[in-house]
């Protein structure tokens, strides 16, 4: 069982959800949320292929603390099509300490568990994961 120390428990539901964004591009992005009764991560929200980044970013809730992948598609100055998979903490500063306190504890475990991500960002309002941001991070 999990601790404080140990992080949350990741459900398999989120590992699964990640190695479908990863190898088949089966999402946009997926949000996770800690089930502090259940003491394990757990996914809440997936977004299609075809939906934007202002639609991940609407996804995210603006009082409440989440994990996400968003899988972000972009052209090189050489003209090549190219994808990073980005991981957002996301603590925005209205959100309780506790709630704070429980995501960040449980961050590097979850880190772990899913394996192939290539850049992380740690979010406390929306200019802080904002598409300028992102796409400067790509290079």
């Amino acid at each position: 069982m999990a601790n404080a120390a140990s992080g949350m428990a990741v459900d398999d539901d989120c590992k699964l959800k990640f190695l479908e964004l990863k190898a088949k591009r089966t999402y946009r992005f997926i949000v996770f949320k800690i089930e502090e009764k259940q003491k394990q991560v757990v996914v809440e929200k997936v977004g299609e292929p075809t939906q934007s980044y202002e639609d991940f970013a609407k996804s995210l809730p603006s009082d409440e603390c989440r994990y996400a992948i968003y899988d972000f598609d972009f052209v090189t100055e050489e003209n090549c099509q190219k994808s990073r998979i980005f991981f957002i903490a996301w603590s925005p500063d209205s959100s309780r300490v506790r709630s704070k306190m429980i995501y960040a504890s449980s961050k590097d475990r979850f880190k772990r568990e899913l394996d192939g991500f290539q850049v992380e960002l740690q979010a406390t309002d929306p200019t802080e994961m904002g598409l300028d941001v992102i796409r400067s991070r790509v290079g």
